[in-house]
């Protein structure tokens, strides 16, 4: 039995030592998400393929790095929309869209409503709850998600 525990060590390295690699594409894009980052960028920052890069992060965390990234940049869109001190386009750019159609289009996909509606709405409503329970509240799901029956999770 010791020779087999032995025989997974380097393999049980192996995956720690990337695992570490991944983890440090993750902390740079929630670091840099308003910076234009794309996928091969983030493969060359840590020594692999563009392609590599993608399977290995979607395997350890369930998503793409492009989609974490647009998740992570829709987020920081949606509190400061709930703010109200900003226009849609203004915050477009404040979080690394380069246009404002791709920007309201993925905002849509993953909130449910365009940002000026969401602006509209949860600027009434979040000014009555503190900003951590508002931004736990209104985290962004995937319309995939969203859909899930929640009794079909049971």
């Amino acid at each position: 039995m010791t020779s087999s525990v032995q025989a997974d060590r380097p393999h049980d390295l192996a995956r720690l030592r990337e695992l570490a690699r991944l983890r440090r594409v993750r902390d740079r894009i929630d670091r840099e998400y308003a910076q234009p980052l794309d996928v091969e960028s983030l493969a060359q920052g840590i020594h692999v393929s563009a392609g590599h890069l993608s399977r290995e992060f979607k395997r350890a965390y369930g998503e793409s790095p492009y989609s974490y990234l647009m998740t992570r940049r829709i987020e920081r869109a949606m509190t400061l929309l709930r703010r109200g001190d900003r226009s849609v386009t203004e915050v477009c750019f404040e979080v690394g869209f380069s246009s404002l159609g791709t920007f309201s289009t993925r905002f849509s996909e993953l909130v449910g409503v365009p940002p000026s509606v969401y602006r509209q709405r949860e600027a009434l409503l979040a000014g009555s709850m503190p900003p951590c329970i508002a931004r736990q509240a209104t985290r962004p799901v995937r319309n995939r998600e969203a859909g899930l029956d929640p009794a079909a999770l049971a």
